[in-house]
């Protein structure tokens, strides 16, 4: 009988250790996964840092990879005043910011009309919705083209303003979807206290609806933002003057300063014969500027972010 009871214990101890064991890889392996992917989204970011700090020696020298010789913030300079940075970030600003506002305002106001009411057209409504989100941007150009210049926008920032203040422009009808899921997830009984109160359907939206709808608000705003900062198709559609280029359009067009040949020749040695000279190093400093707003406003609101796209996912009524 003791036998049998020590063999009991050994068989449950023998348990404890397998189960604490598939913990233990299971937590590896996932942590494996997570660095394995971390690695895969940093390494594009480490490389042009890396880059951008090498002289152009350091650059057309094989033997340096990621650790240059001599630490060169020169190329921030050459770059900022090549790009006309203050200039192309005025642009991108208004663009981006103004579009963003614009659309958390009208999308949300449609995708609260689509998430509560039922209204004639409703259907045929929501299927030109979806087709618009559909349609890829490419295909309707010469149209809008030619419908903005008989307007007179084009060399102007409005063809990316004024499509915003009614729920379009880029990526606007993924942005109504969005309010429309959160606003379907929110109790009625917010709704049906307002009406008791005496608010009608709009006061009832802009007083007690769209302030609760902060987390999609969050969302679509940073969307917005760094799509309206990234693009370049429409920028080059509409603006085809350089006083209105936008950072990417300017980073489009950026080979390097106009010194760079004489700071390659400066800079080349005795030992640096057969070496390429090259101008990656002012191009990834370009990248690393050009994207740098858009890194700075995540830092301030990635925590807010994680919360409303945890929010945004909760049911109500």
């Amino acid at each position: 009988m003791e036998h049998l009871t020590t063999r009991l214990k050994a068989s449950g101890k023998l348990d404890r250790v397998v189960k604490r064991s598939l913990q233990v890889l299971n937590i590896a392996f996932y942590y494996l996964v997570i660095l394995s992917l971390t690695f895969v989204f940093l390494y594009p970011l480490l490389y042009m840092v890396s880059k951008s700090m090498m002289q152009v020696t350091d650059v057309a020298d094989a033997t340096v990879q990621w650790l240059p010789k001599k630490i060169s913030f020169g190329n921030y300079f050459l770059a900022w005043d090549s790009l006309k940075f203050w200039a192309g970030f005025a642009n991108s600003a208004i663009i981006s910011f103004g579009s963003a506002v614009l659309q958390i305002l009208s999308c949300s106001l449609i995708g609260y009309g689509f998430a509560r009411y039922r209204f004639p057209g409703y259907a045929v409504c929501f299927v030109l919705l979806l087709f618009t989100f559909l349609v890829p941007p490419q295909t309707i150009v010469v149209p809008l083209y030619l419908f903005f210049s008989d307007l007179g926008w084009i060399n102007t920032h409005l063809p990316f303003v004024v499509p915003s203040m009614f729920g379009h422009g880029l990526k606007g009808a993924l942005f109504v979807l969005i309010f429309i899921q959160f606003y379907r997830g929110m109790p009625k009984v917010l709704e049906e206290a307002a009406r008791i109160d005496g608010a009608g359907a709009f006061r009832t939206y802009w007083k007690i609806m769209f302030p609760i709808a902060k987390p999609a608000m969050l969302i679509v705003f940073l969307f917005s933002v760094v799509w309206h900062w990234n693009d370049s198709f429409e920028p080059n559609t509409y603006l085809t003057t350089p006083d209105f280029y936008n950072l990417s359009q300017r980073l489009a067009m950026f080979y390097g300063s106009n010194n760079q040949a004489a700071e390659t020749m400066s800079q080349m040695t005795s030992g640096s014969i057969g070496m390429a000279p090259t101008g990656l190093n002012q191009v990834m400093a370009a990248c690393i500027l050009t994207i740098l707003p858009i890194l700075i406003l995540y830092l301030f609101v990635q925590r807010h972010f994680v919360e409303s796209v945890e929010r945004s996912g909760i049911a109500g009524e």
